[in-house]
Formats: structure tokens, C-alpha cells, sequence
């Protein structure tokens, strides 16, 4: 769709103006262009980078090797169905073969808890063979019961205006409620599971992207928790066909098939904002223009917002982000301690290595004083094994298997004083920590690129700050918030308004961020539609 006027000033910055205007081409502006578009706004969207899709893309990372990984995000979980049908994404989302297996740290491997949801006998097994106790399996369900209750009674309301702190309680049910949103979620898991094993597993849901002990009062743990269990209004985390770029694919199709302006290589430097409007400062080429639109609908980290229109002094801190993400090409899966376990299966889910309960306070404590966590708490997941199509046929013939690995509790202060040493470092202690519960090295099953260098692709939170501008490194932008209205003012409000009534925020550090969800996209284009 055309813009609404364009004029040039003498020897001046071109000007455009638009009913809205996006910045950030990432899957969160992608939904809103769409969003916008398809209701008959003039809508232009921008992105610094040559490419669109944010952390929601896949790449052949390794030269010469024919395998395209989701290089940053790699499940999806919050994408509701609401807008894969609004948009006709066609996406196609497969569910992976098993939940989880979870080497037992204390017998250094040599068994392991499987949650396999197709196979109760066997996982009734693995919990007893864990545990020691024949009733652990039905504790595990029951919490698990339990965060679906919540899942179907929150999810419904994320695409909605804010309910009320009273209206999402009635709808959770006290019980809920009180486990999850006003006890520290390590209490609740200590309660409910027991087990060292069983506990750690939960509490991984706790703690992904977030710097913070299970028993912190401030329940940023908790808040994590709540996002990583209610996706679908089950919890359930599924596979995008293709990697996370197909979702980049079929959104920016949807957005220029509704008529949405998409433009990258263009970065904006600086927004001038009010109440009836706002323009947009961009640099393109070495070139200035000025962008006009009635909204202007952000898509990077508040902090970025606040840097661009001059409001830093008023807005919180940076962020800090607290990951390492680990991508690796392996000639074949490795073999388990736990000889029955075939590693096919126990890499189809989530993979859990040293992340016991006590593990992962120990980790915390550690980076809390500025070392690494030893062992380090991490899990890694097999793509290729629930979708085979990111490899070409030679690879797959071969037996060739992608390798994602997460380590928690590595925040960016890690990483400040030597940023290139210190990312080293924390690779092979990542590394250390799964061979610890392997039956052979890892190193032992790499596959070399075509310089005969390992397949292996690492990003610090520095890292994710300078390739994505995600202060801090932080994947959800900035600390995750009770999807919720906290303030009486902001009931019914779509939880995406800035202190500047033209901006609106649209990526993951709106309220009911985080995650690959679009959910911030739809509701700042729902917000500004609601506007005119």
C-alpha cells in the first residue's frame, strides 16, 4: 500500500507519511504490518538488518555444509492458533516424539528420567527407577494437571484487552494461583515433585533467559514459569517445519499480500513523537529521511525506545540477559550412559543435563559472584530429528543430526570484562557439562564445515546486544510481567501503550511478551485500530 504523501525539502531529509509505521522487522512487526494492512492502514515497516525475521530465522551457518538452523529461537509454544488463522499462515508445526530425558546426575548418567507422553509404561518406570518412589510419576502429572488449568484459563485472555489482577484470579482458581502467581515457584516445586531430578526439570521452565534462584521473592521465576506452561492453552511446545525462518516466510508474505510496505537495510535513529503523531528518523544508505505516520508501532526492547526518543532517564535500567545458545552440526547423535535409552528418542525432546534442583542454585550462586557456573545447568534438543527437511538428502543419508544447546544462569556480566575469552570459556564448560553424562565426547561427533573447522555456532548475551540489539542480551527483551493489568488505569487496555500516546510497543518487552508469540504484534495493531 502506497504511502498516504511523500515531499522532498530542498537539500532536506525526504519525508513519507503513513497511518503507521513499524519498526523492527522481526516476527513481532511482521504481525503487526499484517495485522495493520489487512485492515486498510497505509502501513510501512523497517528493518536495520539486509534481512527480516529478528531472532526468528533459520541459516546455513556452516560453510559449505547444505543444513539451515534456527539460529536463535527454535520452538514455538505461545504462537496462538488465533493468528495462524487470522492471517492464513499456513504454517505447519509438528509435535516432537517424546517431553524430555534427563540423565540423573547422581548415578553420572547412567540412568535417566524419560517423559514420554505415547509411552506411560516407560515413563512410570524411569520415574520409579529416579526417585525411588512408586508415587512420583502421579505428583508429576498432577502439577502438570495443574499448569494446564492455568494454560486454558490465561492463554484465551493474551490476545484480549488486559483483564483485571481479580478477573485472571477468579478465572485460575485459587489454587493456581496462589502455587503460581504469589509463592516463589521453587517453593511450590520442592512441595509438590521432591525429588532433586524432578524438581530441576520444572524449575528449567523457571529460569530460561532469566537470572534469577527458584526462592526469589520477587517471582521474576515465577513470571517465567507462567509464560513457558500456558503457549496453546496447553503448554505444549511444538516444532516449526522448515525452522523458525518459515514463520519469518509465511508472516512477511502475509504482511505484503495485505499490502504492508516491507523495507530493510533501513535503520531508525531517532523518533520524534506526540500525542497526534510521531516521525521516525532513518538512515538508509548513508542517506536521511524523515517517516510521518499516525502510530509508530516499536518492535525492538523498550530500552532501545527509550535511547530513540531521548527518554532514557525515565525508563528503567538495561536489561540483563543470562544464556548461552549453543547450535552444533553433529556427523551422528552421541551415546547415553543409560544403555537402553537409544539416542534417538532422548534427544527428540528436551535434553537435560545438570539441572537438578541444587544444580541450579549452585549455578545462580556462582554467576551471582561473577564466575561460571560448574557444572553448568543446560539442555540441547534435536531439530532434525522431528523435522528432517533442514537438511539436504546427503546429510540426512549420512546420518548427519542438528544440536541446540541452552545453558542457563550465564549472565552478560560473565562476559563484560572479556567478551571473546570469557565466551570461550563458557563454551567448553557447556560442552564439559553434557559430555559429563554422555557415553563419548561430543567433540567426537562433529561434523567439520569446509574449512574443516567444528560446526559450531555460540552467542553470549553480548552477543544477542550486538547482532539483534537486545539489551543486555536479554531474549525477552527485559524482565517478563503478569499478564495482567497492575494498575486500575490500565484495565482493559491492550498492555503495548508507551508513556507517548503515538507509540505503541510491539515486541517482547510489551506486557504479555517474551517468546516467539506475535501476541505483542496483534495487540499493538488491535491498540492503534482501535485509535483512529
Amino acid at each position: 500500500m502506497a504511502a498516504v504523501s511523500a515531499s522532498a525539502t530542498r537539500g532536506g531529509p525526504r519525508r513519507e507519511r503513513w497511518d503507521a509505521i513499524v519498526v523492527g522487522g522481526g516476527h513481532n512487526g511482521l504481525v503487526a504490518a499484517a495485522y495493520l494492512a489487512r485492515a486498510g492502514r497505509s502501513c510501512l515497516l523497517i528493518e536495520r538488518s539486509p534481512a527480516l525475521g529478528g531472532a526468528a530465522v533459520s541459516e546455513p551457518l556452516f560453510d559449505g555444509i547444505p543444513a539451515r538452523l534456527s539460529r536463535y529461537a527454535y520452538l514455538l509454544s505461545l504462537l496462538p492458533e488465533l493468528i495462524v488463522e487470522e492471517l492464513g499462515l499456513g504454517l505447519r508445526l509438528a509435535r516432537r516424539a517424546v517431553s524430555s530425558y534427563t540423565p540423573d546426575p547422581r548415578t553420572g548418567g547412567a540412568r535417566g528420567l524419560l517423559v514420554d507422553p505415547g509411552d506411560a509404561a516407560a515413563t512410570e518406570r524411569s520415574f520409579a527407577a529416579v526417585t525411588g518412589d512408586p508415587r512420583a510419576v502421579a505428583a508429576w502429572r498432577e502439577l502438570y494437571e495443574m499448569t494446564r488449568r492455568v494454560a486454558g484459563a490465561v492463554f484465551p485472555t493474551m490476545t484480549g484487552p488486559l483483564p483485571s489482577r481479580e478477573q485472571l484470579r477468579a478465572a485460575v482458581g485459587a489454587a493456581g494461583w496462589e502455587q503460581i502467581f504469589e509463592r516463589p515457584i521453587g517453593e511450590t516445586l520442592r512441595e509438590r515433585l521432591g525429588d532433586e531430578v524432578l524438581a530441576g526439570v520444572a524449575l528449567t521452565d523457571a529460569l530460561i533467559g532469566t537470572f534469577a534462584a527458584a526462592g526469589d521473592e520477587d517471582l521474576r521465576a515465577n513470571r517465567c514459569f507462567l509464560y513457558h506452561v500456558i503457549g496453546r492453552g496447553t503448554g505444549e511446545w511444538l516444532v516449526p517445519i522448515g525452522g523458525m525462518g518459515a514463520l519469518t516466510e509465511a508472516l512477511a508474505a502475509a504482511a505484503a499480500s495485505g499490502g504492508a510496505a516491507l523495507r530493510t537495510g533501513v535503520e531508525a535513529v531517532a523518533i520524534e513523537a506526540g500525542d497526534d503523531g510521531a516521525e521516525v528518523v532513518c538512515r538508509e544508505a548513508g542517506r536521511e529521511t524523515r517517516l510521518a505516520a499516525r502510530h509508530v508501532l516499536f518492535g525492538a526492547a523498550p530500552h532501545e525506545l527509550a535511547r530513540l526518543t531521548r527518554n532514557g532517564s525515565r525508563h528503567e535500567a538495561p536489561p540483563e540477559g543470562s544464556q548461552l545458545k549453543v547450535n552444533l552440526l553433529l556427523r551422528r547423535l552421541p551415546r547415553l550412559r543409560e544403555a537402553a535409552i537409544a539416542p534417538e528418542r532422548a534427544f527428540a525432546g528436551t535434553f537435560h543435563a545438570n539441572e537438578t534442583a541444587s544444580q541450579l542454585q549452585s549455578a545462580y550462586e556462582r554467576a551471582s559472584a561473577g564466575e561460571l557456573p560448574d557444572p553448568v545447568p543446560c539442555e540441547a534438543y534435536c531439530h532434525s530429528l522431528t523435522d528432517p527437511s533442514i537438511l539436504a538428502p546427503g546429510l540426512r543419508a549420512a546420518g548427519a543430526q542438528t544440536l541446540t544447546v541452552f545453558a542457563l544462569q550465564m549472565p552478560s556480566r560473565l562476559f563484560a570484562a572479556d567478551p571473546d575469552g570469557a565466551r570461550e570459556l563458557a563454551l567448553h564448560a557447556t560442552l564439559a557439562s553434557l559430555d559429563s553424562v554422555l557415553a563419548e565426547p561430543l567433540e567426537d561427533c562433529l561434523m567439520l564445515d569446509g574449512e574443516g573447522r567444528p560446526c559450531v555456532d555460540v552467542h553470549t548475551p553480548l552477543d544477542l546486544e550486538h547482532e539483534l540489539r537486545m539489551p543486555g542480551g536479554h531474549i525477552f527483551h527485559r524482565d517478563l510481567a503478569w499478564p495482567f493489568a497492575e494498575e486500575v488505569e490500565h484495565e482493559g487496555r491492550w498492555g503495548v501503550e508507551t508513556e507517548i500516546p503515538s507509540v505503541l510497543l510491539c515486541g517482547a518487552g510489551a506486557r504479555r511478551g517474551g517468546g516467539i508469540s506475535g501476541i505483542p504484534g496483534r495487540n499493538a495493531a488491535m491498540a492503534a485500530l482501535e485509535a483512529r
